[in-house]
């Protein structure tokens, strides 16, 4: 927590580094450190009546509520009061106008006076904005969040009117990475970043109990006896502030701090700004006249470990080892006038991301994301040397290691895990969660490059929370129409709205220029955009997906699947199957690089209870569906359709289709024999079948009612088109082939 209070006093010092990240699971005071800050704030004197807190020293000459006239100038001076420092809130699930204000709009066009009303951004000048669970919050409210506390001033420009005010505040924003991470670029607008996490050592964890218990016991009495020391802190702060501007930044220490941040590769220049200023408000606070060696490490071990991160299955950190490394090669090139010396390499100490995060960690270097024959051919027709047949006739080949266990093609050895080289039947089992039942051992195999994937929708037109996936209607996007506000207008549809009023003007006594309007003529924009929604991913990993070349572009295809999901700030979940049951590997989260290393450890191998995998979604939707009802359900299954345990999959098909899931069924399915079973499955879902290579994007991307070999369109009511023929041959054409194959094996 030491780091955590010395980055919210770096930011009340100085509230131009841009604020603070405090990023932590759950249950570590993150939010109580926070409200604490506000308390040892100096109180703030501010002009009387001001709404947007203007300084009695220095009013800003553009205030909404001006011109404020300061001491010293011609006119009299706006009283001065004093207040303590706020600490302002902003709730999730805000809207825009109430952040950055909003324009009375029925006054304007009932009255005709252009009134604004300030948003959060003005009640918090000069204090403490607060934004708890801020990855949950919607990108552009972010982004507009960072912008002004990055140039210190809210602009709004809105329905023709154009508003400027001061909004300097200490941003503190905290966010727990389980439900989800923030975008890079929204990362990289935070000044500073914190990781914090409960204390391990029983007296520490004993200390903070006890300490609750005496605040709630007696919380006036708890606060008096720290109400010395907060003073004290207050008082400094008050000192660091004022000494601030008299601080030196000299070059050697510029320098230095060019050269840490040119040494992890940073992005822009933010870094090197953000590492500066924290470096100043560090010496203030310790009392300095200017920056030392000490201020700069203790600012970069602040402002790069969030900075770092690359792509979302990046975990953001930073080795104190790598900022030393930094310093110590920066200072040899300041004593030694060496450039070379100024860029150390510290990838040797990198925390790694998701490339190496398979448990083996031995990437096959042959597998890659071929998606035409590979090893399916020499595990047999079924893609599996032992286990039963497309209808579920148990046949147990030479070799198989139990009950539709199956060996291995020659080719694919499990190599992760020190597997390499041992028998099939040695490996230790995957402990499976509670209630998952037994499993069967399996290999895990590394998945092979992934790529951009096409964008894939749920039919029809929804009212979900905001996105970038299906069409839904949305507070921002196309006008398509106008209709009657449900409460207070937030934005007026101006032609909608005049064509209500013109029938009634003979009728109100129009004599004159100029429209009379009345509350029910108000009409609202109604616009469509996009809405996020949940993709549940159910992924065969049995048996018959095993071949390693199969599997390394399964589980490509999926990481690309999940990288689109991000970016699209889409929740997800994962499903497997393999074995005897199905396991919920992941329930649905906004956390995708969660998603992404549980599928990187997933092992394949055993039988396929296809139906199993296909219950436990329908289980798994339902439930969502009852937790947040607005938000639309996409099941993205991928599997060659073969089923070797448990009961056929077509009930379990046709109930998910009468639930109205939509669905996606890619066929995994490769090899110079095809047996068109997930095209059967496809059928029975009501669902589109695409194969791994439509993924891919090409050119524009097109949707996934239309994403499937020949399907069209999905309809607004959800009713999809009936999938067309599975591969060369047909669905119809493998469902006949595979009650040939088990004629033949009856007949045997």
């Amino acid at each position: 927590m030491d780091d955590l209070r010395l980055a919210l006093v770096l930011n009340a010092i100085s509230p131009e580094i841009g604020g603070v990240l405090v990023r932590g699971e759950k249950g570590t005071a993150k939010s109580t450190a926070v409200r604490a800050l506000a308390a040892v704030l100096p109180p703030v004197a501010v002009v009387s009546g001001c709404r947007f807190a203007c300084d009695p020293e220095r009013p800003a000459p553009d205030c909404p509520d001006g011109p404020h006239t300061s001491h010293g100038s011609h006119g009299p001076a706006r009283a001065a009061v004093s207040r303590p420092t706020r600490l302002c809130e902003l709730p999730v699930g805000t809207t825009e106008d109430r952040l950055v204000g909003s324009i009375d709009i029925e006054r304007a066009l009932t009255s005709g006076v252009v009134s604004f009303e300030p948003g959060l951004l003005a009640a918090a000048h000069r204090g403490v904005l607060y934004v708890d669970e801020v990855n949950l919050l919607h990108d552009h409210l972010v982004d507009l969040l960072l912008d002004a506390a990055a140039l210190g001033v809210a602009h709004v420009e809105r329905d023709g009117v154009s508003v400027r005010h001061d909004a300097r505040f200490v941003l503190v924003g905290t966010m727990n990475p389980e439900e989800g991470e923030l975008r890079p670029q929204l990362l990289d607008r935070f000044g500073l970043t914190v990781q914090v996490a409960a204390p391990r050592e029983p007296a520490a964890r004993a200390e903070v109990v006890r300490r609750r218990l005496a605040f709630d016991g007696a919380p006036e009495a708890f606060a008096a006896r720290y109400a010395a020391v907060e003073r004290e802190l207050s008082a400094r702060i008050a000192a660091a502030r004022a000494a601030l501007p008299a601080v030196r930044l000299p070059d050697r220490e510029l320098t230095r701090i060019a050269a840490v941040c040119a040494a992890f590769e940073v992005d822009g220049l933010r870094a090197d700004l953000v590492t500066a200023r924290a470096a100043l408000a560090h010496a203030a606070w310790e009392g300095r006249a200017e920056v030392t060696e000490a201020d700069v490490r203790a600012a970069a071990a602040l402002a790069l470990p969030h900075r770092r991160r690359r792509n979302p299955f990046d975990a953001p950190g930073l080795d104190p080892g790598q900022v030393d490394a930094a310093l110590d090669a920066a200072r040899r090139h300041l004593d030694d006038g060496d450039p070379a010396e100024a860029e150390p390499d510290v990838s040797d100490l990198d925390t790694g991301s998701l490339d190496d995060a398979s448990p083996g960690g031995d990437a096959d270097p042959g597998c890659d994301a071929d998606l035409g024959p590979d090893a399916d051919a020499a595990a047999g027709p079924d893609g599996e040397a032992g286990g039963r047949g497309a209808g579920g006739e148990p046949d147990p080949g030479p070799g198989g290691s139990g009950p539709g266990g199956g060996a291995p093609a020659p080719g694919d050895a499990p190599t992760g895990n020190g597997a390499a080289g041992r028998p099939w039947a040695d490996q230790a089992p995957t402990t499976p969660p509670v209630g998952a039942g037994a499993e069967t051992p399996g290999s895990v195999v590394a998945p092979s490059a992934t790529f951009r994937a096409r964008r894939l929708e749920v039919p029809g037109v929804g009212r979900g929370v905001p996105g970038r996936r299906s069409r839904a209607v949305t507070g921002a996007g196309a006008v398509v129409g106008a209709q009657v506000p449900a409460g207070r207008l937030r934005d007026p549809h101006v032609i909608a709205t005049l064509l209500a009023a013109a029938p009634h003007q003979r009728a109100r006594g129009r004599g004159g220029p100029g429209l009379k309007l009345s509350s029910a003529d108000l009409r609202e924009a109604r616009r469509e955009g996009r809405e996020g929604n949940l993709v549940l991913f159910a992924v065969d990993a049995s048996g018959s997906m095993a071949a390693r070349a199969r599997m390394a572009a399964v589980k490509a295809a999926v990481l690309s699947l999940l990288l689109d999901a991000y970016q699209r700030r889409d929740k997800i979940g994962l499903v497997t199957f393999r074995g005897e049951a199905a396991q919920l590997a992941l329930p649905p989260t906004s956390s995708v690089d969660v998603a992404a290393a549980r599928l990187a450890s997933l092992p394949a191998g055993g039988r396929t209870p296809l139906a199993e995998g296909l219950l436990l979604a329908h289980r798994t939707l339902a439930r969502e569906r009852l937790r947040d009802p607005s938000r639309r359900a996409l099941l993205v299954l991928l599997t060659d359709g073969r089923y070797t345990a448990g009961p056929e999959p077509g009930p379990a098909a046709g109930l998910l289709a009468r639930s109205g899931v939509a669905a996606i069924v890619v066929d995994c399915e490769t090899g110079r024999i095809r047996l068109g079973l997930a095209g059967v499955l496809a059928a029975g879902l009501g669902a589109p079948l695409l194969a791994l290579s439509d993924l891919v994007a090409t050119g524009a991307a097109p949707g996934a009612g239309d994403a499937g070999r020949g399907t069209g369109p999905g309809t607004p009511g959800g009713r999809r088109s009936r999938p067309a023929a599975a591969g060369p041959d047909g669905a119809a054409m493998g469902a006949g082939l595979a009650a040939t194959v088990r004629a033949l094996r009856d007949a045997a």
